[in-house]
C-alpha cells in the first residue's frame, strides 16, 4: 500500500506544472518506483507519465539534451536495478514488499515499453526504449533473453523511424534527441536492425545537430566570441581567465551530451554516409561541413589568440592561461578536427566505390571540397601533425589522387589556395599556416602540374621562404618550400624551369648554410640538386659539366673556408648511418660545417659517372682527411664506407669503387691518411705498409711525388 500511495503522490506532482528544476527533482523517486512496482499497469502508467508530464516537459521551460539524458537515466537505472535484484544472492531482500510476486524481466520490459503511447510525441519514445536497452544490455551485461532483445531493438529502430518522419524542417530538440539516443544505442543494435535505419533522413539531422546546433559545435561561432574575454595584462601578455563567460561556454560545449561522445557520434555519421541511398545527400553533407569549417577558420582569425605564433606562446601568453584555459580550447578543436576527418574518410570511401559519386560530375568536386576543408582546419592539424593520423593521411592522399586525374580542375584548385601575396611572407600566423598548407599540397600535385604553373606559382611561392631559414617561426614552412622547389626541379618535364632557377637556388643554398639551414636539410637539398643535374636528366644533356661544377664549389668551401668547430644542436644534421649497426642508438656526434659538407659530397657520389668518380673519389678521400676531429672523422668515414658498400651504387660504379679501394690506394688514403705512406696507382699492399721504392739518390720521407 505504501508503494501505491507513493505512486499516487508522484503522479499528482508530475501533473502539476512547475519549473524544470522541481520536475527533475522527482526523477529519483520515479526511478525507485519503476524498479519496485509489481503491477504492470502501474508501471505502464508511470512510464507514460514520465514521457508526457507537464512538470518535466512544460513548453514554457527550455528542454535540452541534459533533460533528455536524465529521462534515459531513469529507465536505464531502473532496468539495472531489476537485473541486480534478480541476480542478488540474498533472497531476504524483497523489492515489492513481503508476499508480493515479482515480475520477470520480459514482463517488466513489456510493461515499461507500453508506456510509449500516443500521449507523448514519438521522439520521446526512443528515450524510454533506449534507456531500457542500455540498462539491460549496455557494457556487455546481456540481461535479456535473445527474443526480448530482438523485439526491443526492433521497437527502437521503428520508433526512431517514426520520429524522423515527424521532424520539423528546422532541427530542434526532437532531432537532437534522436541523434543522441541512437548514438548511445547504435553499438547494441544487430546488423539487421542497423540496416533498417532510415539513413537518408538520419544523416542530415546528425550533421546539422553535431556541427550547427546549440548543443553541438554551435556553428563554430563560439570561437570568435572568446576574443571579448582576452585581456592584456600589465606584463604585456594576453590572458584568458578561467572565470570568463566564454571559457565557461567552451567547458559547457565540451560537456554537452553530443560533444562528450563525439568519437562514437562521428563514426555513426560516417556509417550513415556509407549507407545513404541518395548519393546527393553525401555531397550535401560535405557542403555543410565545408561551411562549418570555413566559419571556424574565420572565427579563429577574429580571436586574438590567432595572432600568437605557436613558437611565441610562452612569450606572449600568461602562464595561467597556457596551463588552464587554452589547453581546454585546443582539446575541443582537436576533437572537432578528428570528427570531420572521420566523416571525410567515409565520404571519400563512398566516392571511390559508388558509381554515381565516382562520375566526372561529382568525384573531383567532392575531392576539392575535402581539400578545402582540410585547408581550413590546418591551423589545428598543423599543431598535432597532419601525418599523425592514418585517417587524415588517407583523406589527403585519396582526394589528391582523385583530383589529379583532372588537370584543369587541379590547376584551378591550386590557384584558389595560393598565398594571398606571392613573393612575401605574411605577418599573420594564420596566413603563414595557410601558406604551409599550400606548399605541402602543391608538392603532392607537382607531377601533374604544367611547367608554366610550376614556375609561375610553385617557384614564386617558395622564393620568400627559401632565404628565411633560421627563424624558428618559419622553420617548418622553410623546409616545405625547399621540398617543393626540389620536387619541381626533379620532374622530367621541368628541365627548362630547373635550368633557369637552379643557379639562384644553389647560391641561396650555400648562403643560408649553416646559419639558416640545418645540416640534414643541406645534405638532402644538395643531393637532390646533384641528382637533377646528373645523367640521365635532360639538364645533363645541356650542361654536362654542371655536377662537377657544383661539387667543385662544395669541395672548395669545405677545404678552404668551412669552420671545423662543432655546430650548435639546432644546426646539426641527424646522425648518419655508420659502419657499426649499434651506432644509431648512440648519442649523436656534434658535427662541424666542414664535416657536413664532406657528408654532402659523399651522399652525391652515387649519381656521378664512372669517369667522374675517377676524379672525385681521391678528392673525397682528401676532404675526409681534412676533418681533423677524430669523432667527426669516424662518422664521415663510416658514411663513406656505407656509400661504397651498402648498395647505393649501381654495378658499374660499385665495381670501380671496389677497384679504387683495393688496388688504387683508396684503402690506404682513408685508413692511414695518405701521409708518407700513400701509394700510387697499382702499388702493392706490402709497399703500403711502410718502406716504399724510391729513385736513386732520393731522400726518405719526401713528398709522395718523388716515389718511383
Amino acid at each position: 500500500m505504501a508503494t501505491e500511495r507513493s505512486l499516487g503522490a508522484l503522479l499528482r506532482s508530475l501533473q502539476a506544472p512547475s519549473d524544470a528544476l522541481d520536475g527533475l527533482s522527482l526523477l529519483p523517486t520515479a526511478t525507485t518506483l519503476l524498479a519496485v512496482l509489481k503491477n504492470p499497469l502501474n508501471i505502464t502508467l508511470l512510464a507514460s507519465q514520465l514521457l508526457a508530464a507537464p512538470a518535466i516537459w512544460d513548453q514554457s521551460q527550455r528542454i535540452d539534451l541534459h533533460v533528455c539524458r536524465r529521462i534515459i537515466s531513469v529507465f536505464n537505472t531502473a532496468a539495472m536495478a531489476i537485473l541486480q535484484n534478480e541476480e542478488s544472492e540474498d533472497p531476504r531482500i524483497p523489492w515489492g514488499g513481503p508476499g508480493s510476486k515479482k515480475l520477470d524481466r520480459e514482463q517488466w520490459v513489456k510493461a515499461v515499453v507500453s508506456g510509449a503511447d500516443e500521449k507523448s510525441p514519438r521522439w520521446r519514445h526512443i528515450l524510454l526504449i533506449g534507456g531500457v536497452l542500455l540498462g539491460f544490455e549496455g557494457q556487455d551485461r546481456q540481461g535479456l533473453p535473445w527474443s526480448v532483445r530482438k523485439k526491443l531493438e526492433s521497437a527502437l529502430v521503428t520508433a526512431a523511424g517514426f520520429a524522423l518522419e515527424e521532424l520539423e524542417p528546422q532541427v530542434g530538440i526532437d532531432g537532437r534527441c534522436v541523434t543522441m539516443v541512437m548514438n548511445y544505442t547504435f553499438e547494441l543494435l544487430s546488423d539487421l536492425e542497423r540496416a533498417r535505419l532510415d539513413y537518408d533522413r538520419l544523416l542530415p539531422v546528425m550533421v546539422q545537430t553535431t556541427y550547427f546546433s546549440p548543443e553541438g559545435f554551435e556553428g563554430a561561432y563560439f570561437l570568435g566570441s572568446i576574443d571579448q574575454d582576452i585581456v592584456e595584462t600589465p606584463s604585456k601578455r594576453f590572458a584568458w581567465p578561467p572565470q570568463s563567460s566564454t571559457f565557461q561556454r567552451v567547458t559547457a560545449i565540451s560537456g554537452n551530451p553530443l560533444i562528450s561522445a563525439l568519437g562514437p557520434l562521428s563514426r555513426f555519421i560516417a556509417h550513415a554516409v556509407e549507407n545513404v541511398q541518395d548519393p546527393r545527400l553525401v555531397a550535401r553533407s560535405v557542403d555543410q561541413i565545408a561551411d562549418f569549417v570555413r566559419t571556424l577558420m574565420v572565427q579563429w582569425r577574429q580571436n586574438k589568440l590567432s595572432e600568437v605564433d605557436k613558437a611565441e606562446e610562452v612569450e606572449f601568453l600568461e602562464p595561467e592561461s597556457l596551463r588552464d584555459t587554452i589547453p581546454t580550447l585546443w582539446k575541443l578543436l582537436r576533437n572537432c578536427l578528428y570528427s570531420v576527418v572521420i566523416v571525410l574518410r567515409s565520404v571519400l570511401g563512398r566516392v571511390i566505390n559508388d558509381r554515381a559519386l565516382a562520375s566526372d560530375k561529382s568525384a573531383p568536386f567532392i575531392s576539392m571540397q575535402a581539400l578545402h576543408i582540410l585547408r581550413n582546419l590546418y591551423f589545428i592539424s598543423s599543431r598535432v601533425g597532419p601525418n599523425s593520423s592514418s585517417q587524415h593521411i588517407f583523406v589527403t592522399l585519396a582526394a589528391v589522387d582523385i583530383l589529379a586525374h583532372y588537370r584543369d580542375l587541379t590547376e584551378n584548385f591550386l590557384k584558389s589556395i595560393k598565398p594571398s601575396e606571392l613573393g612575401q611572407i605574411p605577418a599573420h600566423p594564420l596566413d603563414r599556416c595557410l601558406d604551409l598548407y599550400f606548399l605541402n599540397t602543391a608538392e603532392l600535385f607537382a607531377t601533374v602540374a604544367s611547367p608554366k604553373l610550376s614556375e609561375d606559382l610553385f617557384i614564386q611561392a617558395t622564393l620568400p621562404y627559401l632565404a628565411a631559414g633560421g627563424n624558428n617561426h618559419l622553420l617548418e614552412i622553410f623546409e616545405a618550400a625547399h621540398s617543393l622547389a626540389l620536387v619541381v626541379f626533379a620532374i622530367h618535364g621541368n628541365a627548362a624551369v630547373a635550368a633557369k632557377h637552379l643557379p639562384f637556388y644553389v647560391d641561396n643554398l650555400f648562403a643560408v648554410f649553416p646559419t639558416n639551414l640545418s645540416g640534414r636539410q643541406f645534405r638532402l637539398a644538395f643531393k637532390t640538386v646533384l641528382q637533377v643535374t646528373a645523367p640521365p636528366s635532360p639538364i645533363a644533356n645541356r650542361q654536362p659539366l654542371l655536377p662537377s661544377i657544383l661539387l667543385e664549389v662544395l669541395y672548395d668551401r669545405a677545404l678552404n673556408s668551412a669552420s671545423s668547430t662543432p655546430l650548435p644542436p639546432s644546426q646539426q644534421s641527424l646522425p648518419p648511418a655508420g659502419p657499426d649497426p649499434g651506432m644509431a642508438a648512440e648519442v649523436p656526434v656534434p658535427l662541424s660545417e666542414q664535416a657536413i659538407l664532406a657528408l654532402a659530397l659523399i651522399d652525391s657520389l652515387c649519381f656521378l659517372r664512372v669517369e667522374d668518380l675517377e676524379e672525385w673519389l681521391p678528392l673525397t678521400a682528401n676532404l675526409i682527411n681534412a676533418v681533423s676531429a677524430a669523432e667527426m672523422r669516424r662518422v664521415v668515414v663510416g658514411r663513406f664506407w656505407d656509400a661504397l658498400s651498402s648498395g647505393e651504387m649501381d654495378v658499374e660504379r660499385a665495381h670501380y669503387c671496389v677497384t679504387w679501394w683495393s688496388t688504387r690506394g683508396g684503402r690506404e688514403i682513408i685508413l692511414f691518411g695518405g701521409e708518407g705512406n700513400a701509394v700510387g696507382q697499382g702499388e702493392s699492399d706490402e709497399q703500403a705498409g711502410g718502406q716504399g721504392a724510391y729513385m736513386s739518390g732520393a731522400v726518405g720521407g719526401i713528398a709522395p711525388e718523388s716515389k718511383l
